[in-house]
């Protein structure tokens, strides 16, 4: 998990509901095949577990694990760290806020 881009993944999954690979290649400077052994090591870490749904075409989702749900507090208080103190590296133009600002109000599970 402490590989760079696991934490990025497992953001997206908690607050933007993305479950496609082609969703998770959004993030910033990942590439396919960084973005394929992750999500290999994050399934054999039993963070996520992937479905594969027989259609044309086959269609793989990702989803979080109770395992990996456990983690969207540490992940959110983390978040909430950096957008508040760490705005200067996070934000194009470099002023603190609220995790709330962010992700809205609802930080519920998705």
């Amino acid at each position: 998990m402490g590989k760079k881009f696991s934490i990025l993944i497992l953001r997206n999954m908690m607050h933007l509901g993305q479950t496609r690979f082609n969703q998770f290649l959004e993030i910033e400077e990942i590439n396919a095949k960084i973005l394929s052994a992750r999500l290999k090591e994050m399934e054999k870490d039993g963070l996520i577990k992937r479905e594969i749904f027989h259609e044309r075409p086959v269609r793989i989702e990702y989803t979080l694990t109770e395992k990996g749900e456990a983690l969207h507090p540490v992940l959110d208080e983390m978040a909430s760290y950096s957008t508040e103190f760490c705005a200067k590296d996070v934000f194009k133009d470099r002023k603190a806020r609220k995790l709330e600002d962010v992700y809205g109000n609802d930080l519920s599970r998705q």
